[in-house]
């Protein structure tokens, strides 16, 4: 017999006992003796009998089952989320469905239908770079399958999420790049309409008028900050009129590939130029020179964030908690930006 296909209606018939007797029995009823029990549970184990755990789950109209949307996995930070969700998850007894946009908005809306075929209790989502119309995840909100969005979100009313400092990080980026004396700072930004770039932004700008240096429209550079990214805003940067000593990148992929297209046109970094990233990509830390860049806990945005969902799911379909944490991130300096210790040097 296939133990992969034993029911609890073979139990029976070889017992010669109901098979509501032994559905009982595997669900520690009350209502059957502990020498049935016993018996019952001696021989499914015998038969290598396994619980459908979807179909019980299925009557209860639940799944046990979280759906995860991230732009990209092979990111450290979204693969660092993914760990914490994971890990949160099995701690409270759900499994995880987990889809990736490639930070395109179709793709992403076909990963909300995957999610819903799959009969999630719940979502936790990164949007993609080019969403700006949110229908599908108020679909969510219709069928009454609570969400959380963390790191990137979307401006729908009565959402929860859990979210960087961005803010902050984009301050203390530009701010440390200030005190090691450079004073002409560009900024790469991501696209205009995700609240992360438009808060990295606003960070960069305080930092620079807290100093009293000028803001230059013409320093901030937009793209979807891809590798070939980096490269082009370098090129667009080095034929600025504008002598720039300084880079903030939105994050750590464009800020190593510009740094490499600085290398090849000659320039130090970081006595010529100084470079800080956002993200710590593994590689970071190990190209040379090694880059600043500001650390986002993925673990701990995704355990959070999952905490949050289970909470909504075990309130109830018909309410949605309206709830949003901040997470600090952390500057680690690196040599790309240590212009002070290289003069001294």
């Amino acid at each position: 017999m296939n133990p992969n296909k034993v029911t609890i209606h073979d139990i029976a018939k070889i017992l010669n006992i109901d098979s509501s007797t032994v559905s009982r029995a595997l669900n520690n009823s009350p209502r059957v003796t502990e020498k049935t029990k016993k018996k019952i549970i001696a021989k499914a184990n015998e038969l290598g009998y396994q619980r459908n755990d979807l179909a019980s789950n299925l009557r209860k109209s639940k799944t046990n089952t979280l759906g995860v949307i991230v732009p990209r996995i092979s990111r450290h930070f979204f693969s660092s989320a993914i760990a914490g969700i994971e890990e949160a998850a099995f701690k409270m007894g759900y499994n995880v469905v987990i889809c990736q946009s490639l930070e395109q908005l179709e793709r992403e809306k076909s990963n909300i239908k995957t999610l819903l075929a799959n009969r999630v209790d719940g979502v936790l989502a990164s949007i993609s770079m080019e969403t700006e119309n949110y229908d599908h995840f108020e679909g969510l909100r219709k069928r009454k399958i609570p969400f959380v969005f963390f790191d990137r979100h979307c401006n729908i009313p009565n959402t929860s999420s859990v979210l960087l400092d961005d803010f902050q990080a984009g301050f203390d980026a530009t701010e440390h790049l200030i005190f090691q004396g450079y004073k002409s700072i560009a900024h790469f930004s991501g696209p205009k309409h995700l609240e992360i770039y438009k808060n990295r932004f606003e960070g960069y700008k305080a930092a620079l008028k807290k100093h009293h240096i000028d803001f230059i429209e013409e320093l901030i550079f937009y793209s979807r900050l891809m590798e070939q990214d980096g490269i082009d805003n370098i090129n667009k940067l080095l034929s600025l009129p504008i002598k720039v000593d300084g880079i903030f990148s939105a994050n750590d992929v464009a800020a190593i590939s510009a740094m490499k297209q600085l290398k090849k046109k000659g320039l130090r970094i970081p006595i010529d130029i100084g470079v800080v990233g956002f993200s710590n990509e593994a590689i970071s830390a190990v190209i040379e020179p090694s880059l600043t860049t500001i650390n986002q806990p993925g673990f701990e945005i995704g355990t959070r964030a999952t905490e949050l969902l289970v909470s909504q799911i075990m309130v109830g379909n018909d309410s949605f908690i309206h709830e949003k944490i901040i997470i600090q991130g952390s500057l680690i300096e690196r040599e790309s930006s240590q212009k002070i210790k290289e003069t001294i040097e």
